[in-house]
């Protein structure tokens, strides 16, 4: 089994590279997205909820996240949380099953901020990209997916995406075993990434006693 982890900011284009690395292999990997474990913060009034800075790691469950992780590596099957951006909360009823795999990418802004996680991965990767672009995406995303104006994503950006972009996100970028520069547009780094995972695989299934 491999471990793979996949951070940079918001709108790098990270979820371009998992999902060329997931075309590749198939149902061979599993992907663990960090925004599934925002904690849960139903018992707030939903003003307060909406003040809630999500760039910031204190905002992610990194024990469960962790323990998660572990279950898969161990071959357990996990029940991974669903959380709701629209209402800030964690579903009370509703959870994902997800069955262990060859390959498991933990993907997320904030993946390389908890050294727990980290000692865990086998590989690090960090999808880099120019703040301009990064800003396109994210005024994109979050107007057509999350129902925010113009005028929010700007404000978001400006008090926290960016501050926290460096402040800890940026600086992770020294745990990376590999950076990948244009975000996900730079398709011949995620060709040799994904080579090097299928050889590392085949390594793996070659050893005795596999």
């Amino acid at each position: 089994m491999l471990v793979i982890g996949i951070a940079g900011g918001s709108g790098s284009g990270k979820t371009t590279v998992v999902r060329a690395i997931t075309e590749q292999l198939r149902e061979r990997v599993v992907v663990i997205p960090q925004d599934s474990y925002y904690k849960d913060s139903g018992h707030l009034p939903i003003e307060e909820r909406q003040q809630i800075n999500f760039d910031h790691p204190d905002s992610i469950d990194f024990r469960l996240l962790c323990r998660q992780l572990k279950e898969l590596k161990e071959g357990k099957s996990i029940e991974q949380p669903v959380y709701s951006y629209i209402t800030c909360t964690r579903s009370a009823t509703e959870t994902v099953t997800v069955e262990p795999a060859e390959v498991i990418i933990i993907e997320g802004i904030l993946v390389f901020t908890c050294k727990e996680l980290r000692e865990q991965m086998d590989i690090k990767i960090f999808v880099d990209a120019d703040d301009d672009d990064r800003l396109m995406r994210v005024m994109a995303r979050d107007i057509i997916e999350r129902g925010k104006t113009v005028e929010k994503v700007i404000e978001r950006y400006t008090k926290t995406v960016k501050p926290m972009y460096l402040q800890f996100i940026e600086p992770s970028k020294r745990y990376a075993d590999i950076i990948i520069p244009q975000g996900g547009h730079n398709k011949v780094a995620i060709d040799v990434i994904s080579a090097t995972i299928e050889k590392s695989l085949n390594a793996e299934n070659a050893e005795p006693g596999r």
